[in-house]
């Protein structure tokens, strides 16, 4: 599949903007989703091909319904959606956590996984030719945790819990949904890796990372497949960071 139409939310900045990139050079027709509308617009600029670009918060049901009517309306189906846009959380105990802080991190990187998947679901089922693709944007924490990451880590395992239900749900109607699994990418969210992060020992190390277009071409890849294959899940990772075999 090349040439089709895709969302990508997140798209202003890091992995949505390098998948977006990387997408529209394989000739996908691309809608660019998030907060910041300055920052979509430097990634319109930068694209090969035609884009829409539409702010949109993916924790706002409004806003989220309004993203894909107006993706539907400009270029008339949906293809493929990468769920990207997500946020962090402090690096605290539990304990010491703000619950604004929990629920900022749950409203952004699994309600909104969530809206975007059901508002692409009623698309795909009911265009013509029916079906497409979502690619969820997980983490290895949705495997493995790091110490002090219980927002981050609880809302990506919900999202491995939503690419599951959705592989399944698509079945009768051609949509395939997968899940992407990045460890360490070179990003503003990754930069403290330089000079260290907080191990399961107790210890504080620096650790490796890895270039955005590693990523960018295996979203490429998996969008590709025609819709009668789907890749599941796929981790992407820094080969010598602490994953395997980290506590």
């Amino acid at each position: 599949m090349t040439g089709g139409v895709a969302i990508v939310t997140g798209a202003g900045s890091g992995i949505g903007r390098a998948v977006a990139t990387a997408l529209a050079a394989e000739g996908w027709r691309l809608v660019l989703a998030g907060r910041r509308r300055e920052a979509l617009e430097e990634t319109a600029a930068g694209l090969a091909g035609p884009s829409l670009v539409l702010p949109t918060d993916v924790a706002d049901p409004e806003g989220v319904a309004a993203l894909f009517d107006r993706t539907i309306a400009h270029f008339g189906r949906l293809d493929l959606l990468f769920n990207n846009a997500g946020t962090g959380a402090p690096p605290v105990p539990i304990d010491e956590l703000p619950l604004e802080d929990w629920r900022r991190a749950v409203d952004a990187n699994l309600t909104g996984v969530f809206l975007c998947m059901r508002e692409a679901f009623r698309v795909m089922k009911r265009q013509v030719p029916k079906g497409g693709r979502i690619i969820n944007n997980g983490s290895i924490s949705a495997h493995t945790p790091r110490p002090h990451s219980a927002p981050y880590t609880a809302t990506k395992h919900g999202v491995l819990g939503l690419t599951k239900s959705g592989a399944l749900d698509g079945r009768a109607h051609g949509i395939a949904v997968g899940q992407i699994d990045i460890g360490n990418v070179a990003s503003d969210m990754t930069s403290r890796m330089a000079t260290g992060v907080l191990q399961a020992n107790g210890t504080v190390a620096p650790e490796p990372v890895m270039a955005l277009d590693n990523v960018a071409r295996s979203v490429v890849h998996m969008a590709s497949l025609p819709l009668d294959a789907n890749v599941l899940s796929l981790t992407v990772m820094a080969s010598t960071m602490p994953y395997v075999g980290r506590g």
